[in-house]
């Protein structure tokens, strides 16, 4: 469904598409990377640069430009634009007998229905930013991260100042502006409430996989 595209010229697009008139956009230079590589349980590589202003679910907001190589990523992992599943993203990324634990956790942790919302909201997030992203003509490369490697870095999108926010991910995956749409989006359809679960149980969620990835100078969030 989607098209092949240079991962900078997807960027521009994106950016283009999403920032507000006036504004200013850069990409990374080529050659350079998004963030560093998660090892021996810490972050190394260059540091994440906060946007200005707050989530509002808490955390920084990032203004830069989009990791479109793991956005795609995860949305195959996923199993696709329109039909994207949590659950099977999960799997893909860690494997069924981590997932599960997982789900178990958070069930234990936030009661069966919070957790049942989080993936409904969170199937719905994906597949309305790609909607909007490909409305506005928006062309992703192709996938190339699975697994681990992209579990660790969805981490690294997340992460700043050594702890992992949700909004930050989302910023960082398909852009702030798209992102705060899609959260518009989420609390006409679920409500506020919902949109805050989701948020909450990413943030634990995510928390949760750095540490089974090692990474474990990542911090919780405040609002988990």
């Amino acid at each position: 469904m989607l098209e092949n595209l240079t991962p900078a010229l997807a960027m521009a697009l994106l950016l283009a598409a999403a920032a507000p008139a006036g504004a200013q956009t850069t990409t990374p230079a080529a050659g350079t990377s998004m963030g560093g590589t998660m090892t021996g349980g810490s972050m190394t590589g260059g540091p994440m640069k906060m946007g200005s202003g707050m989530d509002r679910f808490g955390g920084p907001t990032y203004t830069k430009s989009p990791d479109l190589p793991t956005t795609i990523a995860l949305v195959d992992a996923g199993g696709g634009p329109g039909r994207f599943s949590t659950v099977a993203a999960l799997t893909s990324l860690v494997g069924a007998e981590l997932t599960n634990k997982e789900v178990a956790k958070l069930t234990a942790q936030y009661g069966k229905e919070s957790v049942g919302s989080f993936v409904t909201v969170f199937d719905f997030a994906v597949d309305d930013a790609a909607k909007i992203a490909i409305a506005a003509g928006v062309k992703f490369p192709a996938p190339q991260l699975s697994g681990q490697k992209l579990a660790a870095q969805i981490v690294r999108d997340g992460t700043v100042d050594g702890t992992f926010w949700t909004g930050y991910m989302l910023d960082h995956l398909v852009t702030h502006t798209i992102h705060d749409q899609v959260m518009d989006d989420i609390d006409a359809k679920f409500g506020a409430p919902a949109d805050a679960n989701y948020h909450k149980i990413w943030n634990q969620a995510m928390y949760d996989l750095a540490q089974a990835l090692g990474a474990k100078s990542v911090m919780p969030a405040s609002f988990h």
